[in-house]
């Protein structure tokens, strides 16, 4: 953990969050736990420990959670949790884990929404704070994917679940589409991307960057987060389907106003 406190701290400083926090009264930390594999292909358990500790020590009034949805079919979240080592965490920080697959649900509607002009989401997103801590991975139908796609944990499987397919397949069919309307419904508040490894070439399988990216970033728009997230791939966000919807409507792809700590 202590490799990562000093940035965390200066990194989340600079952005402000502590301030934005004063009204809030529960956060939920939204990571990456596709599958219950090893960083860089889930979020590293330590990360979110130290930006727990720097939650609770800034704004202490706020309830916390780590709350996932995991696509896997043979089990369920709480098995990610206890392998990634996020069960020991909780325990420690005395916070709560939440399996959003199985969360209480409610439908939204939104005719702008080509793909789901209507969407269940858990009900215990609508009061949360909701920060998004994704890895910086390629992908092979998405091209990447960083803190938009990461908001698939949070579609229940009920719904979006095809067939023997793994629990969110829905979401393959016009998958660009897909990404950027459940970011209408439900986008992140505040990102937190692990950019230290990367994935170049999928989500699940592949090579890493080489050499490391060696970064972590932040952000409150998501969509200037997922296009620097892609520049840092080599990719370019104009490329990238979901990404370049979500330009002017979600946030901005560019230009970018970024602050090198």
């Amino acid at each position: 953990m202590d490799k990562w406190r000093d940035s965390v701290t200066r990194l989340l400083d600079a952005a402000g969050l502590a301030r934005r926090l004063n009204d809030e009264k529960f956060i939920i930390l939204k990571p990456n736990l596709v599958e219950a594999l090893e960083p860089p292909i889930t979020t590293p358990v330590e990360l979110v420990e130290t930006l727990v500790e720097y939650l609770q020590q800034y704004a202490p009034h706020c309830r916390i959670a780590v709350g996932e949805g995991t696509g896997a079919i043979n089990y369920d979240t709480f098995h990610c949790f206890d392998s990634l080592g996020y069960t020991g965490m909780a325990e420690r920080k005395k916070i709560e884990l939440i399996d959003l697959n199985v969360e209480t649900c409610s439908k939204r509607e939104n005719p702008a929404c080509s793909r789901w002009p209507e969407f269940y989401l858990p009900v215990i997103l609508d009061t949360a704070f909701l920060l998004s801590v994704p890895v910086l991975k390629a992908h092979s139908l998405s091209d990447v994917t960083l803190t938009m796609k990461n908001m698939m944990g949070c579609a229940p499987p009920q719904h979006y679940r095809r067939g023997n397919s793994w629990g969110k397949s829905a979401f393959h069919d016009q998958i660009e589409e897909a990404i950027f309307d459940l970011n209408r419904y439900r986008a992140p508040d505040f990102t937190l991307l692990d950019a230290t490894v990367g994935m170049a070439e999928a989500h699940l399988w592949g090579r890493h960057c080489d050499p490391p990216v060696g970064l972590l970033v932040a952000g409150w728009d998501p969509v200037a987060v997922d296009s620097y997230g892609a520049s840092l791939l080599s990719r370019k966000w104009q490329d990238i389907g979901h990404i370049r919807f979500g330009h002017k409507v979600l946030g901005r792809a560019e230009p970018l106003e970024l602050v090198d700590l």
